[in-house]
């Protein structure tokens, strides 16, 4: 079987999986809602875009094959060692929201920080990176007999572990667990009336500070300029052990990083 064959199959057998996942995380009951946003829509259809992309790309040289030239290629380095930085914009909100009429907007917030590329072979590799994250949501709804409207930003140390297919120099796609550690959270409340017992009932006294995490996304290569999606989810609430009274949720993201990445030619 010729290389080029070889990549297809493995093409062929990844990129359903990955638009499985994508499908079935928009169809879950949980995150049905979060998804509805038209933002979120235009997001993953261009995620899910780029996967039919690199596979038609991928078809269209097995088919067509070019005549074979000896040549270098300067611009491929998917078998070296890269190290660079990043930074972005995440989109956040929350699901899985347990609470008395608790009703949430996604927020913007900063992401950014550095990675490190690790071949495993041409194809495949390890991805390792760790990222300075806001995240959180906007709520409206009523506590006590009062009406509140108010913004959560909540800062992380973001560490994802990931593993990366890269079918071609200019694509790589990547998934795998990541770890949170939560730094700081903070609540803007928006109204000028807002009652002690409104605060309070929003201080979480129990707070989970480690979450496990999973994401996944595409990264475009331009050389030295990397453009990067995820998706991202907590597989933990935020409620520790369950005894706060604070709204139980999960931390839901899209991020969108443009980096460098350092090498020699």
């Amino acid at each position: 079987m010729t290389s080029k064959a070889l990549l297809w199959a493995m093409v062929s057998k990844l990129s359903p999986i990955f638009i499985k996942l994508f499908i079935g995380l928009k169809n879950s009951i949980q995150f049905q809602k979060y998804f509805n946003n038209s933002i979120m829509k235009k997001i993953l259809s261009t995620i899910m875009m780029a996967i039919f992309t690199t596979t038609f790309i991928q078809a269209q040289s097995v088919v067509a094959p070019t005549p074979t030239v000896v040549q270098e290629n300067r611009t491929d380095f998917r078998d070296r060692f890269l190290f660079g930085i990043k930074g972005g914009i995440n989109y956040s909100n929350v699901y899985d929201a347990q609470g008395d009429n608790f009703k949430t907007n996604a927020k913007f917030g900063l992401a950014a920080g550095g990675f490190l590329a690790i071949p495993i072979g041409k194809w495949i590799g390890l991805q390792p990176e760790i990222l300075f994250s806001q995240k959180g949501f906007q709520a409206t709804g009523n506590i006590l007999g009062a009406s509140y409207n108010f913004t959560r930003t909540t800062n992380y140390i973001d560490i994802p572990v990931l593993f990366s297919f890269k079918p071609t120099d200019f694509i790589s796609i990547n998934a795998g667990p990541q770890f949170s550690y939560l730094l700081k959270q903070n609540d803007v409340f928006a109204n000028a009336t807002t009652s002690i017992a409104q605060e309070q009932q929003f201080g979480n006294d129990n707070l989970r500070k480690n979450i496990l995490c999973f994401t996944g996304g595409i990264d475009f290569t331009m050389q030295h300029l990397i453009v990067s999606t995820r998706v991202g989810w907590d597989l933990q609430n935020n409620n520790g052990d369950g005894t706060s009274t604070t709204p139980r949720y999960k931390n839901v993201w899209f991020q969108a990083t443009v980096g460098y990445r350092f090498y020699n030619q």
